[in-house]
């Protein structure tokens, strides 16, 4: 098979909608050499790179409430730091880059996906489109 391994996805693929931070940037925790209270971080496989994650919120309106929120790995050597929190808004808006998706087959016996990013940053401005189907000045 061609594809093996994390699949390269767009972040509009993903989350065409966008998406909001809902809670910190946290470093995962490796399972198998955290050991007797000891904290080892989780790191990369294919990069070595440290593993952080972050619980983001998808804006799809479609989507059931147990689909909203979904934890984002990012692999970075420092903690990554969330975009500055927009004035009126509950939730701070996010976009990432470099994102991989490895679909697997959860405890449920259901098919899930681990979501994976380079690095996470303010969203960038979006051209808004005319009424022709062709872009406007933003």
């Amino acid at each position: 098979m061609a594809l093996q391994g994390p699949i390269p996805i767009s972040f509009g693929q993903i989350f065409p909608y966008g998406c909001y931070a809902v809670g910190e940037v946290e470093p995962v925790k490796d399972f198998e050499a955290s050991n007797n209270g000891r904290f080892v971080q989780a790191r990369d496989k294919q990069t070595g790179e440290l593993v952080w994650q972050i619980p983001v919120m998808d804006a799809d309106p479609s989507l059931k409430a147990a689909q909203k929120t979904v934890a984002v790995k990012i692999l970075a050597p420092v903690q990554p730091v969330p975009p500055a929190p927009v004035a009126g808004l509950p939730f701070t808006p996010v976009e990432f880059d470099g994102l991989t998706v490895t679909p697997y087959v959860n405890g449920s016996g259901r098919l899930a996906y681990s979501i994976r990013a380079r690095e996470m940053r303010a969203p960038r401005a979006h051209a808004k489109a005319a009424g022709n189907g062709k872009e406007a000045a933003a």
